[in-house]
């Protein structure tokens, strides 16, 4: 009674996605709304998951050469109207700061949307030779972008991400740079995250503001709808002529670099959530959840329990496991239903009849089943555990997206598939009147599209023209 009691808490998965998930994030202390409207505070749980997610990406990010660095997050007005796409693409959500004190500024200054216009003024100043080059640099930090309509996570004034941004002296090298982000990024959502993704290249129209080309994964969450999981962006040298980036070459003479930008934010917490999550709350992907086994004394009153249930804390802490005993006064009942719907993969439990057979019971979040296994090894274990469940939640999510993924004939087959939440590959003729009338249509937006060049056959779905790509749609976040 009390299991079900504590699930209530939360809306009906089925019933309402959306408020179930909004429940979840607030009642598992992963975030709370922030004083200004649009933004979010984000409370240690949910930003114990954002650090492991730094963590992941960091080594990554320095294992293909990249360095980190900071750049300021205000930028003179003045700047961000060099690059004119640019310009026209952010004004909408830009934040201002008008006044220094009580003195109004000679010139106005952005809070930072994004970075590519301060960072190309410094790289204006470092770039001399074809010596310099490339700069591989990458800066973990936080965006103001003045939203109209937020969720936590998902879309905020305020949010936190890494932005990389790389020089190199031939289109060849960027377009590399470009691609091989993006691969960076499907690795690790598939890897770490255990969320499959659509790995391609955006319609003109949703591509990055500046760019040549903007290359995106795209996940598919519960409900169907897409998540924007990461982007990467070759901006050729639409930049660098905007700012004035030229090197001496090895033949002497003056070129303009070309440049990348590629970045992943805090979305991919709320992209988490509603990929995993279930009727009783969160499922953690064992690799980015901040706690991976809870300990559980039962009958801690009993004598020699709560001894053990320590030592077996110690055990599993000096194996390297992220580990937290809770030994707090309340029933296993409630503990339990806690510790699932904050979607901790094991739940460790040792009582007396446990001490006495020498073992211990481990149950696992994803599929809720029960181990008995002996104590002799616990820390092996648990670590293979950890990896099964891992493996297990990437080929859920990967069956999900299959089963909801249509390769659409016709419109009619094309709006049946949407209105049943599923992702939609058909032919389209690429144009922007076209997507726009889809989107007025269905709801759905052209996600991505394949890397390679394609050579298609046939006409597009929505208006009978001349094909030119195979496409993803869905709605989306």
């Amino acid at each position: 009674m009390a299991e079900k009691q504590f699930v209530t808490q939360i809306a009906d998965i089925e019933q309402d996605f959306s408020q179930w998930y909004t429940d979840v994030i607030l009642k598992t202390e992963m975030v709370d709304y922030g004083p200004v409207k649009g933004t979010m505070v984000i409370r240690p749980y949910g930003y114990g998951v954002w650090e492991l997610i730094q963590k992941e990406l960091d080594g990554r990010f320095k294992e293909t050469g990249h360095l980190n660095a900071y750049f300021p997050m205000l930028i003179p007005e003045s700047y961000l109207r060099k690059e004119a796409e640019h310009v026209e693409g952010f004004a909408p959500e830009v934040a201002w700061v008008t006044h220094g004190g009580n003195e109004e500024l000679a010139e106005r200054l952005v809070v930072r949307p994004t970075s590519e216009t301060i960072i190309c003024e410094m790289y204006h100043r470092w770039v001399q030779s074809y010596r310099d080059l490339p700069l591989l640099y990458n800066q973990w930090c936080n965006v103001v972008r003045w939203e109209k309509s937020t969720r936590p996570f998902l879309r905020t004034s305020e949010f936190l991400w890494q932005e990389g941004h790389t020089v190199h002296a031939t289109e060849e090298e960027a377009k590399a740079e470009t691609l091989r982000m993006l691969e960076v990024y499907r690795e690790f959502a598939e890897n770490v995250l255990a969320i499959p993704v659509f790995c391609g290249r955006k319609s003109e129209k949703e591509k990055f503001a500046g760019a040549e080309a903007t290359y995106s994964i795209e996940a598919m969450m519960k409900d169907g709808k897409a998540l924007q999981a990461g982007t990467s962006h070759y901006l050729s040298d639409h930049f660098s002529k905007a700012f004035d980036i030229q090197f001496l070459d090895k033949d002497g003479q003056l070129k303009y670099c070309s440049q990348t930008s590629w970045g992943v934010s805090t979305r991919l917490i709320g992209g988490i959530v509603m990929v995993h999550g279930d009727a009783r709350g969160l499922v953690m992907p064992p690799k980015v959840a901040p706690i991976q086994v809870v300990i559980l004394p039962i009958a801690p009153h009993k004598e020699g329990v709560t001894q053990k249930a320590e030592e077996l804390f110690a055990l599993l802490k000096k194996a390297g496991i992220r580990v937290k005993l809770d030994d707090r006064d309340a029933s296993p009942g409630w503990k339990f239903n806690e510790w699932e719907m904050k979607g901790v993969p094991v739940r460790l439990e040792v009582g007396p009849k446990d001490i006495e057979k020498n073992q211990v019971v481990l149950a696992r979040r994803d599929n809720f089943e029960k181990l008995f296994v002996p104590m002799e090894n616990l820390e092996q274990t648990v670590a293979a555990l950890l990896e099964q469940i891992q493996t297990n939640m990437l080929e859920k999510a990967r069956a999900h997206k299959q089963a909801h993924t249509v390769s659409a004939q016709d419109w009619q087959a094309f709006t049946e598939a949407i209105e049943n939440e599923c992702f939609v590959y058909a032919l389209w003729c690429g144009e922007r009147a076209c997507e726009d009338a889809i989107k007025e249509e269905t709801g759905a937006t052209a996600r991505n599209t394949s890397i390679e060049e394609q050579t298609v056959e046939g006409v597009c779905v929505h208006c009978g023209k001349k094909a030119r790509y195979n496409f993803y749609f869905a709605k989306a976040y």
